[in-house]
Parts: structure tokens; C-alpha cells; sequence
């Protein structure tokens, strides 16, 4: 028996009742929905259906139909006859990689999102689907913390997947906007554990930093400090020599800095969320197990493995207990972690802004630089530049009304 295929695009202002009318016509007609999906902007529906449906007296009824259910609703309706030879191309193109393009920032505009789309079409990739994960924003009440993101799904082959994501960051730096690629894949749905760096990563400070002006070797340490970030010199031997420049100080200070440790900006709705939706969290850091600990209290986290101070009878030695917590460290931690909990490597996260940080941000499933400096943002898989940690569950797919719901 001969079919007709037709695409359904409706649109006008949303109401109750739409979907549940136009369906009612289809199915007294017997006809079979073959795609459905809807987009509501500022109560505006657009509502599109692909429907088969027999040829002949049925056909021209159900448009008829359709059409004057649609004016007694308020809406337009609009038919596009599909062949079969189009409809199966199109069935074929589903077998096709698909992708996750995130934009975020405190705001985003038309431009940014211009950019980012106009690679995506010279790459011959097509967009399945832009979904807006941010609340929606007054343009009246003053709002303190500003954020924007918005998920595209698209699908394709990219041959050269460097060449695109290089192209990605270019328009991150020049229109100061955060975008993430990834593979839409198994393993981006189900992520499971969220390792993190310390110092400026969860804290907007570098701790041995904070200890050295209190030690009055200020100067000298932060100027090893920035070399070893910026991966000017060994992790190891930078940390020796700022440990030897600490010796002498009294635990006291630690305790006081520990207590002021300024936590940073979203970092405590991005893994109380995580918790909520059965994540495990980790601290992996260059910096100490004193204030990784208190961290762990503070914050909720599961696993802390960081540097022991040697501290005698009430002052640091300059010396430090068991291994240096390095890059190398870092990714065996996230590793051993991953296996004790029997979970690929791919369903993990990293997040970190230093170069000690890259070998667990290439390891783990998705690494993220984190305000980080340009060596580990150009090298890593994605980053965050422009908002909060809290930045992360974007990348993740979630909405705000999926986070906001359990605060």
C-alpha cells in the first residue's frame, strides 16, 4: 500500500492542549509518527512532526484536518511533502559521530555564537539541537552572580579533530568565551568521579604562598611558584626549595590560615550537586594534606591526597613525609582511584589550572583547565575561563533547574 510523508511545522503561541489535538487528527487517520520534537521561546511553540500516512483520500483528509484543527487552536501549520529516497538518507545519517559543543560565559552574544556555528558549517557538521542549560536572566534585577551556557548537539565527521578544536579556541580567546567539544559517547552520560587540583582550583589562593609571607620569604617563594606553574622548572625541585624556605614556621599559622581559606566562587554548588546525583569527588593536589583535610571536612570530599609536612614539636621542618605529589602522581592517583572504584578511566573528570595538572587533565576521561594558564589551557581537552566551578555541570549536560532543585 502507497504512503505519504509529510513534515508537520507548527508554530504560535504555546497552550495547553496542542500536542494532544494535532495527535488526535493523526491517529483517527491511522497515520504513524516517525519523528516528533519541540522548541518553546518566550511561550512561543514550534512544535515539528514527521508522519506517514496512506496515500490518497486519507492523505488529503488528514491536511484538511490538521489545518482546521491548527485555526481553531491560534497556531500556523505548515506541510512539507517528504520522499522516501530523502527520508532514508536521512534515516542513514543517524549511524553518524555525534558531538557535544558547550558555550558559556557571564553572558553570551549573538556573535559568539555566530563564530562557533560558522565552524561547525565549514566542518560539513550538522546541529541536531541547541538546548539553553543557564536560568533565564531579568534585564531588570541586578544579578550577582552572572552565567550563560548553551549545549549543542551536532553530528558529522571531523577528520581532524586538533585543526577544530584549535579553531574553537581562537574564537575562546578573542571573544573571551569558554567552549568544550566532546564526544557525545557512553562515557560523557556516565561519569562518575570528579578529581580536583587545590590551590586556586578549589581555593583562590596558593597555599605555600599564604604560608610564605607569614614565614616573611614571600618574594622567593611566589617567584618559584609561578616558574613551576608555568612549567619553567621541575614540580620536585620547586618544592624542595619553597620547603626549605618554610622552615621554622609554627603550626599556629597553619591552623589560622586553614580557616580562612577563601573557597572558590561555585565550587560548593558544583559538588554539592555532584554528591546529590551520586559522584565521587577527590582532592590531588601539589599542595598539603593540613589543608587538603580541612577542605575535606568543609566541603564534603571524598578522597584527599596531597604532600605531609614534617612538623616538630609544634614547627615545620622544611622537610616533607613520603612522596612528592607531582604531575606523575597526580595521574596515578587518578587512576588508583578509578580502579577502586571499578569505573573506566574514561568516566572520570580532572579539573586544575597548573602544569603539574596536565597529565591528569589528558588522563582522565574529560580534563578541564580551570582559570588556568595558557600552557595548560592550550593543552588541555577544555576549560573555564569566564565563571565558576560550578561551570563543570554545564559540561556535564545539566540545567540549572536540575541543580537548583536540590539547594
Amino acid at each position: 500500500m502507497a504512503t505519504d510523508i509529510f513534515l508537520l511545522n507548527i508554530s504560535g503561541p504555546d497552550k495547553p492542549g496542542l500536542t494532544s489535538g494535532l495527535t488526535s487528527v493523526l491517529a483517527e487517520y491511522g497515520a504513524k509518527i516517525l519523528d516528533i520534537g519541540q522548541a518553546n521561546i518566550h511561550d512561543t511553540l514550534s512544535l515539528g512532526m514527521l508522519f506517514k500516512i496512506t496515500s490518497g483520500e486519507k492523505s488529503s483528509a488528514v491536511q484538511k484536518d490538521l489545518l482546521f484543527k491548527a485555526y481553531e487552536l491560534g497556531i500556523t501549520a505548515k506541510f512539507t511533502p517528504i520522499t522516501l529516497e530523502d527520508y532514508e538518507d536521512w534515516v542513514n545519517q543517524q549511524g553518524k559521530d555525534r558531538y557535544i559543543v558547550t558555550i558559556l560565559g557571564e553572558k553570551l552574544a549573538a556573535q559568539q555564537i555566530s563564530e562557533v556555528t560558522k565552524v561547525i558549517s565549514e566542518k560539513n557538521l550538522n546541529i541536531d539541537s541547541i538546548k539553553r542549560l543557564t536560568g533565564r536572566l531579568s534585564l531588570v534585577k541586578q544579578v550577582e552572580y552572572p552565567r550563560a551556557s548553551i549545549q549543542l548537539s551536532i553530528r558529522g565527521k571531523i577528520d581532524d579533530k586538533t585543526d577544530f578544536t584549535g579553531k574553537m579556541m581562537e574564537i575562546s580567546r578573542a571573544l573571551d568565551v569558554d567552549i568544550a567539544f566532546q564526544e557525545d559517547n557512553i562515557f560523557r552520560r556516565n561519569r562518575r568521579l570528579v578529581c580536583f587540583d587545590m590551590d586556586s582550583t578549589l581555593i583562590q589562593t596558593e597555599v605555600i604562598d599564604e604560608l610564605a609571607e607569614r614565614a616573611g620569604v614571600g618574594n622567593e617563594v611566589k617567584a618559584i611558584t609561578e616558574s613551576a606553574m608555568q612549567g619553567e622548572i621541575d614540580f620536585n625541585e620547586s618544592f624542595k626549595k619553597r620547603m626549605k624556605l618554610l622552615k621554622g614556621l609554627s603550626e599556629d599559622v597553619l591552623k589560622d590560615v586553614a580557616k580562612n581559606l577563601p573557597i572558590t566562587k561555585g565550587a560548593r554548588r558544583l559538588i554539592d550537586t555532584l554528591h546529590s546525583y551520586g559522584f565521587k569527588t577527590a582532592i590531588l593536589s601539589g599542595g598539603f594534606t593540613y589543608f587538603g583535610h580541612y577542605l575535606q571536612e568543609k566541603l564534603d570530599i571524598d578522597y584527599v591526597y596531597a604532600n605531609q609536612l614534617e612538623i616538630e614539636n609544634g614547627v615545620l621542618t622544611g622537610g616533607y613525609i613520603g612522596d612528592i605529589v607531582d604531575g606523575n602522581k597526580k595521574a596515578e592517583y587518578l587512576k588508583l582511584i578509578a580502579e577502586n572504584m571499578q569505573i573506566d578511566i574514561n568516566q572520570t573528570i580532572a579539573v586544575g589550572d597548573g602544569a603539574n595538572d596536565l597529565q591528569m587533565l589528558n588522563l582522565a576521561g574529560l580534563g578541564i583547565a580551570f582559570h588556568a594558564k595558557p600552557k595548560v589551557k592550550d593543552n588541555a581537552q577544555s576549560s573555564i575561563s569566564s565563571i565558576g566551578l560550578d561551570g563543570v555541570l554545564y559540561l556535564l549536560g545539566y540545567h540549572d533547574r536540575q541543580i537548583d532543585l536540590l539547594e
